[in-house]
């Protein structure tokens, strides 16, 4: 059995260039509390990933956006 641990990898390779890298850390509590905050405020709120079609993760979660009502009205007109 083969796993792809290609997103995992990736995921460490992200982490670590834009936030423990970038970033001095005081101690060990410090440390997990910015990785901590990068997690919720960058990783999972702005940053965009290819697998969730370039969407962030909370934003894929939410489902597909709501239409707008120019939106339905193209739609009702086209049928």
């Amino acid at each position: 059995m083969t796993w792809d641990k290609a997103a995992c990898e990736s995921f460490i390779k992200t982490l670590k260039y834009e936030e423990v890298y970038c970033t001095e850390h005081r101690d060990l509590a410090d440390s997990r509390a910015r990785i901590g905050g990068f997690l919720e405020k960058i990783y999972n709120q702005k940053r965009l990933h290819a697998a969730l079609g370039y969407l962030p993760p909370a934003e894929f979660e939410r489902g597909p956006p709501a239409q707008t009502n120019k939106e339905a009205a193209t739609r009702h007109l086209s049928l």
